[in-house]
């Protein structure tokens, strides 16, 4: 059985120094005073998917091996649904045994758990360990692949196109990957719905194959930046230095993104400076829960009941700057009633999150119960 380490170091005294400074610095301003030196970006807010900043976030530039999120988020569904299992083993072809770049140097004929598998995709960026996984859930690499794009359009990721499970640069013949920063930013976001992914990404060392092979983290802020745990880093020439980080504070989650920074220095720069601008400028506030009852209930026409409760279909959340938290209203928009009959869960009306006049976010206010159309005598009686 494998032993997990999660020992981290603590940040030099000079590092906490200069990000104090710079918490100081952008105390009061928000996204409207801020640039990056990062070709692409984006801060988001993980619980309402709000953008709060960005820099040329649709543009199309290749990943590297950020495109290995979208493979932890495949594994992290079928997980969910049963069709895989943490314990099932994975064998190894030869063809992932021959992947280069980053690896955990697989040997054809090995056998390892999905679990260690994902340990060396999202501690170590392994593109054997990738390879492995997905010919095990697909077949091959290039049915994974099928599936990555699927979910990607499912997911609103509209300037991404996968080719590989791993994100090297492409072969003869073959295509190079390429997404955006926004795109980046809400894939980031559904995986950050897993704890499991966030317990791995935040492993800064792990012991592989029996402690014979220690995996460590590419994500070097993992010690450096507090509340840090995740997601994934990538780097090949073409795609320069990126990252789709995450980091949590009290009751907020914020997801940045940078692309295409010269070095590490600068990525790790500019990411920093992304979350704290969000940390610092931003609250999370969750206005209503996924399931909770709306205010009103809201009259049925021709009915075999005169009215019906709804309920909110999603987590209402927003973020607002710091110092207007008190000023976000919650407003029920409903039609003066609706037609028998109405099913469960059928969209009915929206609750509207406003600061002042502006729409912050809206989500869909459901029936929370059926009622079937009535009767001749029903309808006479009322």
């Amino acid at each position: 059985m494998e032993r997990r380490s999660r020992n981290r170091r603590r940040p030099a005294l000079g590092a906490v120094f200069l990000c104090s400074l710079f918490f100081s610095a952008v105390q009061g301003y928000g996204a409207d005073a801020f640039s990056t030196k990062a070709p692409a970006a984006v801060l988001m807010d993980a619980a309402s998917g709000e953008v709060l900043f960005e820099a040329n976030s649709h543009a199309r530039l290749p990943p590297a091996s950020m495109v290995k999120m979208m493979v932890g988020l495949i594994v992290m569904e079928k997980l969910k649904d049963g069709s895989l299992h943490l314990d099932e083993e994975v064998a190894v072809s030869a063809k992932a045994a021959k992947m280069g770049g980053s690896q955990v140097y697989l040997k054809q004929g090995e056998v390892f758990t999905v679990e260690q598998m994902m340990k060396a995709i999202m501690i170590h960026s392994a593109n054997d360990a990738s390879a492995a996984v997905a010919e095990h859930i697909a077949g091959s690499t290039e049915s994974f692949v099928d599936l990555m794009n699927l979910r990607a359009k499912e997911l609103g990721m509209q300037d991404t196109e996968f080719h590989s499970v791993h994100g090297l640069p492409p072969g003869r013949g073959q295509q190079m990957d390429l997404t955006s920063a926004h795109d980046m930013a809400l894939l980031g976001r559904a995986l950050v719905e897993y704890p499991k992914v966030l317990e791995w990404t935040s492993t800064v060392e792990e012991p592989f194959r029996d402690g014979k092979f220690l995996l460590h983290n590419t994500n070097r802020l993992l010690t450096r930046y507090k509340g840090m745990d995740g997601i994934k880093t990538g780097y090949i020439r073409q795609s320069g230095f990126c990252i789709t980080a995450t980091a949590a504070r009290d009751s907020t989650r914020m997801i940045a993104v940078v692309m295409g920074t010269p070095n590490n220095a600068t990525r790790a720069a500019e990411t920093t400076r992304l979350l704290t601008l969000g940390f610092s400028s931003y609250k999370s506030v969750k206005l209503a829960g996924k399931g909770q009852a709306a205010k009103e209930r809201l009259p049925v026409k021709g009915g075999k009941a005169k009215d019906l409760g709804l309920r909110y279909a999603a987590d209402l959340s927003v973020s607002v700057k710091t110092g207007k938290t008190s000023e976000v209203v919650v407003k029920e928009e409903l039609p003066a009633s609706v037609p028998a009959p109405v099913y469960e869960g059928d969209a009915v009306g929206k609750a509207v999150a406003l600061l002042g006049d502006q729409v912050l976010k809206s989500v869909d206010l459901v029936a929370a119960e059926t009622v079937e159309k009535g009767s001749f005598f029903d309808r006479l009686f009322r």
